[in-house]
């Protein structure tokens, strides 16, 4: 097992890179499944839920050939979902969004329940009332799912919350059943739109895109063509919160504003500055960091969920106290007691809802990630701390963040990957 070893308590400087959009791979990569002809992909991460979606795909028939460090050349003319990886199926969360280019490219298949981070309930009655819609009929036999698509037809729609993967699963099926699709509800993500963008490029209609009404003329002739993902925005701000916690100058490339809105709006809250260029970011050290009173997660265009955890920490070297309230998951603030390890003071007042006293002072210790954005936020919170800290089940962060400690590195961060065996032997007595 690996782990992080974190040496904290130095500034940062210089340029780190933001790689492609894991949101928008994974949906895009299980669209490729919707028509038989070649699609290339470009500005993948090379992030471990990239690589298990790319082995699921292969499973099926699908032929995957990588064509440069990042992008990939993906041809599913045949595949056959009873062939289905399901041990990968169960590693990830995202494969759920195979469920709409599947239901529009076979009448019956068998599925299962995805993983992914534990961060709560997920449940996907959203997935199913959206496809049922849509005339897809999905049954729960033991532990698998038998879906039968055989009456898929266009429609009009509602979504029952503002889902992420229920708009992209919606966004795919309709893309591949001929005639007019109008769904309501739709979340306006950038990395929603970036699918549709995808959807259009192979040979479906689409209006509306990046609001919540959508509009798609579908077909099942769809053709191949080229993409190149965007930049990952949760990506950007971890590093952007990372500059403003540690106090440093640092230029975060291929981050965009305008996915960032509100992200960047709460820093300034915090006191933090910004010289925002084309396509970078610079955060430049707040003459002091004071609280906020409240920062409150919600669908796009809000503080996305995916950050609340870095914010978490930023929230422990501000002067004040600030109000976390995750309305979208329960299980978000695991990585507070780890936090708690480290000095920082905070109250959980339900598990929705924390309070984050500071400043603190955060001192090196042992440490573990329990999901991919948790570990972002304690790699940010040991690279503020005192000390050495040690950061367990790396691989959390590895599904997410692209080799981050070699980013981090030429930043001048204090960070290595190691056996966790190397780390026992050293602390022996």
């Amino acid at each position: 097992m690996e782990v992080f070893e974190i040496e904290g308590g130095k500034r940062l400087k210089g340029e780190i890179p933001v790689s492609g959009s894991k949101n928008a791979t994974t949906p895009i990569l299980a669209a490729t499944l919707l028509t038989k002809e070649t699609c290339v992909l470009s500005n993948l991460p090379l992030i471990e839920d990239v690589f298990c979606m790319l082995e699921i795909l292969q499973s099926m028939g699908a032929k995957v050939e990588w064509r440069g460090k990042r992008t990939v050349a993906i041809t599913a003319k045949d595949i056959d979902p009873t062939k289905i990886n399901v041990s990968a199926v169960k590693k990830i969360r995202s494969s759920i969004l195979l469920l709409g280019s599947l239901s529009a490219r076979f009448e019956l298949f068998s599925f299962y329940h995805p993983g992914g981070c534990v961060i709560g309930a997920r449940p996907v009655g959203t997935h199913f009332d959206a496809l049922q819609k849509l005339g897809v009929k999905i049954s729960s036999r033991g532990k698998k799912y038998v879906v039968d698509a055989s009456g898929r037809k266009a429609a009009r729609i509602v979504l029952q919350e503002m889902s992420v993967t229920a708009t992209e699963n919606a966004m795919m099926l309709a893309a591949g059943i001929p005639g007019k699709t109008i769904i309501k509800i739709a979340a306006t993500e950038p990395h929603v739109e970036d699918l549709g963008k995808f959807l259009v490029m192979i040979g479906a209609k689409i209006k509306g895109l990046g609001t919540h009404t959508l509009e798609i003329e579908g077909s099942n002739a769809l053709c191949g063509g080229k993409h190149t993902i965007i930049p990952d925005a949760n990506e950007a701000a971890t590093f952007l919160i990372l500059g403003a916690a540690t106090g440093s100058t640092l230029t975060v490339k291929n981050a965009r504003e305008e996915h960032l809105d509100l992200v960047l709006e709460k820093m300034r809250e915090y006191g933090v500055r910004f010289l925002v260029e084309k396509n970078r970011i610079t955060v430049l050290p707040a003459k002091k960091l004071r609280a906020v009173a409240k920062i409150d997660t919600r669908t796009y265009p809000g503080v996305p969920t995916d950050v609340q955890a870095p914010f978490g920490v930023l929230a422990t070297q501000a002067e004040g106290e600030t109000l976390i309230h995750d309305s979208l998951f329960e299980g978000r603030f695991n990585y507070v007691p780890e936090l708690l390890k480290m000095g920082a003071q905070a109250t959980v007042l339900n598990p929705h809802q924390v309070v984050v006293h500071g400043k603190t002072e955060l001192h090196g210790t042992v440490i573990k990630s329990y999901d991919l954005r948790a570990g972002a936020a304690l790699i940010i919170a040991a690279l503020c701390a005192n000390g050495k800290t040690i950061i367990e089940d790396i691989y959390q962060v590895d599904r997410g963040y692209e080799r981050i400690e070699d980013r981090l590195q030429e930043i001048g961060a204090r960070i290595r990957r190691v056996e966790a065996e190397e780390i026992c032997r050293v602390t022996e007595p």
